[in-house]
């Protein structure tokens, strides 16, 4: 575990070491809580959890928006922190499973490379993205939004016709690396990865 007296010593140790989940106080001199969490977000991979003597919903609001994945108001109970660090553990390990396989194609989401029974196929990066997204959930539906906000950002301002290219591009590759896997689109939400239907 480390502790940072200001922000910037704390970024100083984010760009040292690996860090596994950041509880960051809104009120941190020299750089703020949510300056930090915004520098957090442009190289990290890893839970967030604020912390305030601010509850309101603008200023919970503005956390999320800059990327926060919990926030607490003080005071609170020290047994609340816990729960609530060891929860975004808990779903952050779920969330970012480092392999995904459906059929006969395994994805390895730390080298971005995709294998086809054994043999490696490359994709642009993108593709790959959606493609493990739609992989790690397969069998449900991920909705459009979730699909462009979490591979694009929230701030995409693009045409939200590219995920639908991206989508048509890896059903052409799907069909000639295992055709019993595919992109079902499920009108009005979203798509889900299916295999052996």
């Amino acid at each position: 575990m480390f502790e940072a007296e200001n922000g910037k010593k704390a970024l100083e140790l984010l760009e040292s070491e690996k860090i596994d989940l950041a509880v960051l106080d809104v009120m941190m001199p020299e750089m703020d809580g949510w300056q930090l969490c915004e520098e957090i977000r442009r190289f990290g991979d890893f839970p967030v959890l604020m912390l305030t003597a601010k509850g309101e919903t603008a200023h919970k609001i503005r956390g999320f928006d800059l990327g926060a994945d919990d926030y607490m108001v003080k005071p609170f109970e020290p047994a609340e922190l816990v729960a609530r660090t060891k929860a975004l553990l808990k779903r952050y390990r779920i969330a970012v499973s480092q392999t995904a396989a459906v059929g006969a194609i395994v994805l390895d989401r730390q080298t971005c490379e995709v294998a086809v029974g054994g043999q490696r196929v490359a994709i642009p990066l993108k593709e790959f993205e959606v493609l493990f997204k739609l992989a790690v959930h397969a069998g449900r539906t991920v909705p459009r939004e979730r699909l462009i906000e979490d591979i694009w950002g929230i701030d995409f301002e693009g045409n939200e016709r590219t995920l639908d290219v991206h989508i048509n591009r890896l059903r052409d590759r799907l069909a000639e690396w295992d055709p019993s896997v595919k992109i079902r689109t499920v009108r009005g939400l979203g798509y889900r990865l299916e295999a052996g239907q």
